[in-house]
């Protein structure tokens, strides 16, 4: 399992991230939040959320790479000459 406490992002992703946040709390609470209160909202979601995001897009990865590997089959098996 992928340790979510490690999760990263190149510093202007995370800049994008936190204006995110702060535009959010701004547009549909009417709060204005600084810097240090969007970093906190960020870890809580990385934290609280991370690892449900994360097991959702395994199992929508697999689903895709099911679908993948069904179509190569019939590809596969659409090169074999009639006897």
């Amino acid at each position: 399992m992928a340790d979510l406490s490690k999760i990263t992002f190149k510093t202007e992703e995370k800049k994008e991230l936190l204006s995110d946040i702060q535009a959010f709390f701004q547009e549909e609470r009417g709060e204005t939040i600084g810097l240090i209160a969007a970093e906190k909202v960020l870890d809580f979601f990385i934290d609280i959320m991370g690892a449900h995001v994360y097991n959702k897009a395994l199992d929508e990865t697999q689903m895709w790479f099911k679908r993948y590997m069904d179509n190569i089959e019939a590809d596969f098996f659409s090169l074999y000459k009639h006897l």
